[in-house]
């Protein structure tokens, strides 16, 4: 969504929202049923091994890149990053020109059964699944901010509640609910799991979640650069991972939210909320959801003039991002990219399934849309 804030902030603004300071009344969870459509499995196309595999190397084949398990190769090249139509936003802008080494990267978003499989192995603990460490979040809070009670600052994350009708789309507590017990095991609290649900793609999680994840697969998160690039699949300055036809035009290109956000969703794609991995059709680089369906969070720190860097620049070589943090909304917090979009977002209110929009969060924000793909060099 185009005015999420982190975690920690989003939980400020929505306990003082809905009477923390008042009276500490506790706000019930709302449950919200999913109508998901099982998806037409795709095959993935396959290398077939044939007898020219064992000719003597002066006579090999140049190609001779294999993919890791579950990536495929993007190779070395240039491109123009940014915006490309009227809806880029200034942090988009300017368009420059970036040169990026060849790299793997996982054709989809690493999946609950991945992400399970990791966690049994290391016994790793999101940070959703933590109590908060209130010495650590007032950090990023105006110095006179009251601590929260010991119920309020327990183990949550941010679950998405759509609402009854029309609301003001510059107040995002209403739609957004601090949920506790809200886990990548259990994406809407308590009450809800991943049962059936391993190919879909692991919410609720931190930055910090992912490099974790990252660092025991050999893997990293790919730079903000890496990630466009591989995004646009091969085109120039397209829109879309898909090409420059618009969202709702054609077929139906990614997953996203149709009808009147946040309150009526027409599901016309067949998803209410995250859909399984591979649902819809790949870029030209074999990548799938490189729009739409849940945020991925990148390695590079954020800040909104960042790409200003670039104006007098003739080619940005491997760019990993600014050396310092600033978002002007909240100037106290660092935060990192995040790419890609959402089933939330929406042409009235976010276009973030564009390929060159950002968005930001602190390292240690989880909620209901957002997770991560990995990178790996060769």
């Amino acid at each position: 969504m185009e005015l999420l804030i982190t975690m920690k902030n989003n939980f400020l603004v929505v306990f003082l929202t809905l009477g923390f300071l008042a009276n500490g009344q506790t706000e019930k969870v709302a449950q919200q049923t999913t109508n998901e459509k099982a998806p037409i499995a795709k095959e993935g196309i396959t290398v077939k091994s044939c007898c020219v595999a064992a000719v003597p190397k002066r006579f090999a084949s140049k190609s001779t890149v294999k993919n890791p398990e579950g990536m495929v190769w993007i190779p070395a090249g240039t491109f123009s990053m940014g915006g490309d139509n009227g809806q880029a936003r200034q942090d988009e802008l300017p368009k420059h020109e970036v040169k990026l080494n060849g790299f793997f990267m996982d054709v989809t978003e690493v999946t609950n059964a991945q992400f399970a499989k990791f966690a049994e192995a290391t016994g790793y603990v999101t940070t959703a699944e933590k109590d908060i460490d209130w010495d650590e979040l007032k950090k990023q809070l105006p110095s006179d901010t009251p601590k929260p009670d010991a119920e309020t600052l327990k183990a949550a994350s941010l679950v998405f509640v759509p609402t009854q009708g029309e609301v003001n789309l510059q107040d995002y507590s209403q739609w957004w609910q601090w949920t506790h017990n809200a886990n990548w095991k259990h994406p809407k609290g308590k009450d809800s799991d991943i049962v059936g649900k391993e190919n879909l793609p692991v919410v609720h999680i931190s930055w910090d979640d992912a490099n974790a994840y990252c660092k025991w697969a050999g893997k990293r998160l790919p730079t903000e650069a890496e990630w466009e690039y591989a995004a646009r699949g091969g085109l120039d300055k397209n829109t879309y991972a898909w090409g420059n036809i618009k969202v709702d035009e054609g077929k139906i290109h990614c997953n996203y939210w149709q009808g009147s956000f946040p309150y009526k969703n027409e599901v016309t794609d067949g998803f209410f909320g995250a859909a399984p991995t591979k649902s819809f059709d790949p870029n030209g680089y074999g990548l799938y959801d490189m729009g739409g369906n849940v945020w991925e969070w990148c390695a590079d720190l954020y800040n909104n003039t960042y790409y200003g860097e670039f104006e007098n620049v003739k080619l940005s070589d491997n760019p990993i991002g600014p050396s310092a943090s600033f978002d002007p909304d909240e100037p106290l917090v660092a935060k990192r990219v995040m790419r890609g979009g959402s089933f939330l977002c929406n042409e009235s209110y976010c276009s973030g399934y564009r390929v060159s929009a950002r968005m930001r969060s602190s390292a240690d924000s989880s909620m209901e849309h957002l997770g991560f793909r990995c990178l790996q060099n060769k």
